[in-house]
């Protein structure tokens, strides 16, 4: 089953850096992207990051991109977001998310649970 695990602590100052991993299993083929999402208190839900592991093919949002690292270990089916220079506004609920695509714009088919990211400045 989809599954998304925390590494790290979900409190961090600014300019800090924490990662998150996503742990992929259940799936009948390799053809499949993890996406990432975060929704701040009092907005609505933003696709941050996705990657498609078989293909190596990424996806940053404007807020993210320079500061966030989307990466894949492809033996353990796990995936990483990196985030650094973290800022306030990052603070938030994160989710990792699976499908067939990285269009972050549509719901995704699967949902692991989410992690509070807080960011204090």
């Amino acid at each position: 089953m989809f599954s998304c695990r925390r590494l790290g602590g979900g409190l961090v100052q600014a300019g800090g850096s924490l990662r998150l991993s996503c742990a992929a299993a259940g799936f009948t083929s390799d053809d499949y992207a993890i996406r990432w999402y975060r929704q701040a208190p009092g907005k609505e839900r933003e696709g941050v990051s996705c990657i498609i592991p078989s293909i190596g093919f990424t996806y940053y949002s404007h807020s993210v991109r320079g500061r966030f690292t989307i990466s894949s270990d492809n033996a353990k089916n796990t995936v990483y977001l990196q985030m650094s220079s973290l800022k306030s506004e990052d603070t938030a609920v994160d989710y990792c998310a699976a499908d067939s695509d990285c269009a972050v714009e549509r719901p995704a088919a699967f949902w692991g649970q989410g992690t509070l990211v807080t960011v204090s400045s």
